[in-house]
């Protein structure tokens, strides 16, 4: 078997609404709306770059059963570049674009293929995509079902064969959840281990937009993510895997990112902050990291505020926060051109406050208080074998009749971090007293 080269990607998702994003600058918003399908483009032109021998789309080509005219004629115009290098593409529809969604009846270039979804098909992929020259050479086999409609629960991985007698490399296209991934609807639903027994060499697998590799050889199980992060439970670098195929069907996947804005979640703690100007400094930093890691791209992100300090009293007088995010997104707007240019902008998407009042610990230790009690009761417990055995019996006494909280409480009595959950458990139980009622720390009259 000759070694090959080929891209595998899936939910594409082209013509996405980006909803939630209205209240962005009109560039911002029309590059956020174009991202999906400038991926694309970035796509086909790493396949002509590289030049792969084929391409496969593993579902959710499009956002929407009904798919819009736009995304179709993107598609079509796209894949025809593929077709005039002689590079085919195979594609399965997911739950988003099933094939009885709306449509528009168009011409597609003789090298793409729509896999069938009355049943798993089998398609002989030759080098060049060239199936009637002489003597063409076979070099994999494409096997695949599509979704007939949105919903497909059944467990269709079980009908997935290899080709009698072929030493062909064989590659499933599979759009389905797979182990029951919570995050995700459970549609074509299988095991990992019905993956490994079916035969295949490769599972291109769709659905799921994290990017993950589930079993690395014999066979590769992988799912590239989604080509194109729509919000900030997407984060982080999104592409798809140039897979090359070896001498002895063993596979090496390069992630390659195609994505044109990129989603970042990040926290910065206040804690030892002073003033407003080192908290805008500070966030305008991690802002600045944002840019530098996304390599031009516009970024987009989301930042939590956390840990305690003297400044958490500022971030919960009314409007401050807001301002200062209106502050920081009209400088980031000044970078946007006349001509609408937004590459390396950071856009600010939301500054979210999770931090808490500071707490003077030895003030507290010293104090005649309740709080005072559990502070110095949660230092003992660490030191203090038999203290910490008394709190963990009494705690079994309290458990009477709840046999599986009593056992639950028997392992932790026996771990080696007993005593230091003990500990933390009081500090906590003060932490959160003292914010409820700051008084609750005070000297008692």
């Amino acid at each position: 078997m000759s070694d090959f080269r080929f891209i595998h990607a899936a939910d594409l998702h082209l013509d996405s609404p980006f909803r939630g994003m209205s209240h962005v600058p009109d560039a911002i918003r029309e590059r956020l709306r174009a991202s999906t399908f400038t991926a694309f483009t970035n796509l086909i032109d790493l396949a002509l770059r590289e030049q792969v021998d084929f391409v496969v789309f593993s579902g959710d080509v499009y956002d929407a059963a009904d798919r819009s005219l736009r995304a179709q004629l993107r598609l079509q115009r796209e894949l025809q570049r593929l077709a005039t290098a002689r590079i085919p593409v195979y594609i399965i529809h997911g739950n988003h674009d099933p094939e009885d969604g709306m449509h528009a009846e168009l011409t597609w270039p003789d090298t793409v293929h729509f896999l069938s979804s009355k049943e798993v098909e089998t398609i002989i992929v030759y080098r060049c995509g060239h199936s009637e020259a002489s003597e063409p050479e076979a070099i994999a086999a494409i096997c695949g079902i599509s979704y007939a409609h949105k919903a497909l629960h059944e467990n269709v991985a079980l009908s997935y064969k290899r080709l009698a007698g072929s030493s062909l490399f064989h590659i499933g296209l599979l759009h389905g959840n797979v182990d029951g991934d919570v995050g995700h609807d459970n549609y074509a639903p299988c095991a990992k281990r019905d993956l490994i027994q079916a035969g295949m060499d490769y599972w291109a697998l769709g659905h799921i937009h994290l990017r993950q590799i589930l079993h690395e050889q014999e066979p590769c199980i992988v799912y590239p993510g989604n080509i194109q992060g729509r919000s900030v439970k997407e984060a982080g670098a999104k592409g798809c895997y140039i897979v090359h195929v070896m001498e002895g069907r063993q596979t090496r996947l390069t992630f390659a990112p195609l994505d044109d804005v990129r989603w970042y979640t990040e926290s910065i703690s206040i804690e030892g902050l002073e003033s407003e100007q080192a908290l805008k400094e500070l966030v305008e930093q991690v802002m600045q990291n944002c840019r530098e890691a996304s390599l031009g791209r516009m970024s987009v992100l989301r930042l939590f505020l956390h840990g305690r300090g003297l400044l958490h009293r500022k971030l919960e007088q009314n409007g401050f926060v807001q301002d200062l995010l209106q502050v920081l997104r009209e400088e980031e707007e000044y970078g946007v051109s006349a001509e609408g240019e937004t590459s390396n902008i950071v856009w600010l998407e939301s500054l979210q406050v999770d931090s808490g009042s500071e707490v003077d610990v030895e003030h507290i230790l010293e104090a005649d208080s309740f709080l005072g009690e559990l502070f110095r009761m949660a230092r003992q417990t660490n030191q203090d074998l038999d203290l910490y055995e008394e709190i963990m019996d009494q705690a079994m006494e309290s458990m009477q009749g709840h046999t599986r909280l009593r056992h639950v409480i028997e392992e932790l009595k026996d771990s080696e971090d007993g005593r230091a959950l003990i500990g933390r458990a009081c500090e906590l139980a003060a932490v959160l007293l003292e914010e409820a009622d700051p008084r609750a720390g005070g000297e008692a009259s």
